[in-house]
């Protein structure tokens, strides 16, 4: 992920301050430390896939604008719960960045398909037998 995002995310976001619940007892009461940053993410201009993993990633937190609401109050000043608020948005940029894995098909060799296919068999069999016996068997 390249610093030009991370720079035009920051410059993008908007700030608001609440008095939110949270540590700080008659503190919280009195002072909005709360912080809740807004990010508009069509704005970022992101490739396809990195846009549909953030909206993966995002959930809840993206309104039908496509606005990024991300919550921080987990300190007692603003300016704590503003440096969290902005970690928060470069962890997930980031983790939408990073390509899944691709899976890797597996192979079962000749020997394990014809055991499989004789384990098949097996069952076949005794499952076959669990049936209405007819005196024709006897």
């Amino acid at each position: 992920m390249d610093k030009d995002l991370l720079d035009r995310a920051h410059a993008l976001a908007e700030e608001n301050f609440l008095a939110g619940s949270g540590p700080g007892g008659q503190n919280a009461n009195k002072v909005a430390t709360e912080v809740q940053l807004r990010v508009n993410i069509y704005a970022l201009r992101l490739s396809p896939p990195v846009f549909a993993r953030l909206r993966e990633l995002a959930g809840s937190k993206l309104t039908t604008a496509g606005d990024l609401l991300i919550t921080a109050r987990q300190h007692r000043t603003q300016d704590a719960n503003r440096s969290l608020a902005r970690q928060r948005l470069e962890e997930m940029l980031e983790a939408a960045h990073q390509r899944p894995k691709q899976r890797a098909k597996s192979r079962v060799n000749r020997v394990g398909k014809t055991q499989r296919l004789k384990a098949k068999k097996v069952r076949s069999d005794v499952k076959s037998k669990r049936g209405k016996v007819n005196r024709s068997d006897w």
